[in-house]
């Protein structure tokens, strides 16, 4: 083992831990999907609202200290596994009674903390800076793959044998998980807080606008992946339903397969816009068209284009952010990713939209995606400013506020107030007389 390069490691980890996801979805296939529909709503709405936790509240708070403890993100990994693991072990003794709820949300809140920590891990396994942004599209590659040749078989166990036996696979995956995480690096991710060059850097014009695209791209999949849940499952039936979740798997799979190639012959800034301009015309579409062979191709064509998305916006972040920790920064947007994602899934759980307006929905994210960034580029290319955003702006107004209530007003453009003058320079010296 110790032969093998860290991202090797990783990449074990990894596909240990998707196996390990595969085993909760085969063993509860039948059970979570097969309540009744307002069972099945009230189910996943509430895992929804416990998964906002870990990305708004939790991660921000704790990330950057367990980024500057040697091993970290490891550790984070390991417990995630660890965790995981004893859930399984609980949710074989209560597979038919209320308890499986609580348990399953515990299991999917920890996969999600996973995917941070994994983000931020991922600079510290890789050779040169080069490496990084196709590490990200083979690991997205690996969980695929993975995934896909391990759901159908574990399910079938589940349903031949009973859906106990998937979760004991899956407590010596996530165990195996856990052995294999120990040989990652105990690395210090991040030894110092972000220091002013970083956060400049982060917020610079192309960095902000690939962002914002990026979280768009993230919310559109979620919704999407919601409205397909409980449509295709009013109107045709769960299989239907697994046929769009694989046409997912597959377009997610073909989309980090292709990306590379197109990043050597295309620019990152137009990859983003393609991908945009693809989720809008394959949305608008499928609005038009309707039908279940049409929404399965637009849960393929949406992931395709998310993957290449993803790799361009790494591949902005690496060149337009040169001199910020990687691991720090890849770790807050992958937490930014993750609550679009939460958010975005919470409308079409509350109520099920007909197939072809949530069709229309996705085609009007995509589009409204590519035309906020093409405009925010033009801008930025005029020699404008990007406007602030929201959380920004919300900064400034309560700082605004404070200031006012303390008898001060707030210099404008700045969140803090000003400070009281200093004394006049001096005046110039008379000029020279020739």
């Amino acid at each position: 083992m110790q032969s093998q390069s860290p991202f090797r490691r990783l990449a074990r980890t990894h596909a240990f831990m998707a196996m390990g996801d595969a085993a909760m979805y085969g063993a509860l296939a039948g059970t979570v999907l097969g309540l009744d529909p307002s069972g099945q709503r009230s189910a996943v709405f509430l895992y929804l609202l416990v998964s906002v936790a870990p990305f708004a509240v939790v991660a921000p708070a704790i990330g950057p200290t367990v980024d500057r403890i040697p091993g970290g993100r490891r550790m984070v990994m390991q417990i995630t596994a660890v965790v995981r693991a004893l859930t399984y072990l609980v949710l074989v003794f209560h597979v038919d009674d209320l308890l499986l709820y609580p348990l399953v949300f515990a299991a999917m809140v920890m996969q999600k903390t996973y995917a941070v920590s994994r983000s931020a891990l991922v600079p510290l396994v890789v050779r040169s800076e080069e490496e990084l942004v196709e590490a990200n599209s083979k690991l997205s590659l690996i969980s695929g793959v993975v995934g896909a040749l391990s759901i159908g078989p574990l399910a079938g166990l589940g349903k031949l044998i009973s859906p106990t036996v998937p979760l004991l696979i899956g407590v010596l995956l996530f165990g195996l998980a856990t052995l294999s995480a120990r040989q990652l690096p105990r690395d210090v991710v991040a030894a110092k807080p972000a220091e002013r060059e970083e956060k400049v850097e982060l917020r610079s014009a192309g960095i902000v606008l690939a962002a914002g695209a990026m979280a768009l791209i993230r919310a559109t999949v979620g919704f999407l992946l919601f409205h397909l849940l409980f449509w295709l499952r009013d109107e045709y039936g769960l299989v239907q339903f697994g046929m769009a979740a694989a046409a997912s798997t597959i377009g997610s799979m073909t989309g980090n397969l292709v990306a590379p190639s197109l990043r050597r012959s295309l620019h990152e800034e137009r990859m983003l816009v393609i991908a945009l301009g693809i989720i809008a015309v394959a949305g608008l579409a499928a609005a038009a068209t309707g039908g279940l062979g049409t929404a399965v191709l637009l849960a393929l064509v949406v992931n395709f284009s998310s993957a290449i998305g993803r790799l361009a916006f790494d591949s902005i972040v690496q060149r337009d952010a040169p001199d910020v920790n990687q691991g720090r920064a890849f770790a807050q947007f992958e937490t930014r990713f993750q609550l679009s994602w939460v958010l975005a899934g919470l409308p079409p759980v509350a109520f099920t939209l007909p197939g072809q307006v949530g069709f229309l929905v996705v085609g009007l994210f995509g589009a409204f995606a590519a035309t906020s960034y093409l405009i925010g580029a033009k801008a930025v290319s005029a020699g404008k400013p990007v406007p602030a955003s929201l959380s920004q702006r919300a900064r400034r107004g309560l700082a605004a506020e404070v200031a006012k209530r303390r008898g001060n007003t707030p210099a404008k453009g700045s969140a803090r107030p000003p400070s009281k003058p200093g004394p006049l320079p001096p005046p110039p010296p008379p000029p020279r007389r020739k």
